[in-house]
């Protein structure tokens, strides 16, 4: 008898590489009911803002501390700013956990996984088609708001210089930068709710549990954040950095907050990412 494999035959024209083309999984996720109520939601924020200041009235200083909050109404740049700081915390959060989160689970709970397995599509290429969409919807999701919010801002307030609670302004192209950096390390930021999401999808065929394990784990670590017991503990924390981008939008900005928030936030992303790929490459998929 031989001792050496049989060559597994592989069908003409077949590719690994070519299957679950990233073209038709974004369409696919694009056209799902949930991805269009999640943009709706954050363009419909903006347009919020501004109806509560229209019938709040303009913010103003509250004993003699004026914050961004404050200045929300100075220009659009500004208003555009004050959106991305009352999101970032929780709202953000959540388009990242949903696309990164449901995206494995739900075809499991479809029972459509298997099958998507069988066609063949390798399972290594699978995951990365859907971190790859999952992740270029998050990004999307978060340059939607802050454009819509810069649009609707503008329209009502005027386009104009980036004032700073500090006084002093900055420049209007220099504030669309200084924004763009905003988004940029935001997305940054998130990249551990979509590591946990990504990774609880591949545990669970519930997707429900897979995003609210991920916003869950995330609130866990704001609230951890909150404990000035830890001391430097907390600096290991990537909610300890989420709002680092706030040295961006002053009139000389200071980065060394943003490094450390990256490399945090990276850094966990990473591994979870891994632990994603090598959990799901072993799992019996029955689903």
């Amino acid at each position: 008898m031989s001792t050496l494999a049989e060559p597994v035959e592989v069908a003409s024209g077949y590719r690994a590489g070519r299957t679950l083309p990233l073209r038709v999984e974004l369409v696919r996720q694009l056209k799902r009911r949930r991805t269009l109520v999640m943009g709706g939601i954050l363009a419909a924020l903006p347009f919020i803002l501004v109806a509560a200041f229209a019938i709040g009235g303009t913010p103003g200083d509250r004993n003699g501390q004026v914050t961004l909050m404050d200045t929300a109404t100075s220009s659009g740049a500004n208003f555009a700013a004050v959106n991305l700081f009352v999101s970032a915390g929780f709202l953000l959060v959540v388009p990242v956990a949903l696309f990164c989160g449901d995206t494995v689970a739900s075809e499991a709970s479809w029972s459509s996984l298997r099958y998507l397995l069988a066609a063949p599509v390798p399972r290594a290429r699978l995951l990365w088609s859907k971190l790859v969409v999952g992740l270029s919807l998050s990004l999307a999701a978060m340059i939607l708001l802050p454009l819509v919010a810069v649009a609707v801002g503008t329209a009502a307030y005027g386009w104009g210089p980036l004032e700073l609670p500090t006084g002093g302004a900055i420049g209007a192209g220099t504030a669309a930068g200084r924004l763009l950096v905003v988004v940029a390390y935001i997305f940054v930021s998130q990249l551990v709710t979509a590591g946990l999401a990504f990774w609880l999808s591949t545990k669970t065929d519930a997707p429900l549990g897979a995003v609210g394990g991920a916003v869950g784990l995330t609130i866990v670590g704001n609230v951890l954040d909150a404990v000035t017991a830890l001391g430097h503990w907390r600096d290991f924390l990537p909610a300890h950095w989420q709002f680092a981008w706030a040295d961006a939008v002053q009139p000389h900005p200071e980065w060394s907050g943003m490094i450390q928030g990256t490399a945090v936030s990276v850094t966990y992303a990473i591994v979870l990412f891994a632990l994603a790929f090598r959990g799901f490459a072993r799992k019996d998929i029955v689903s």
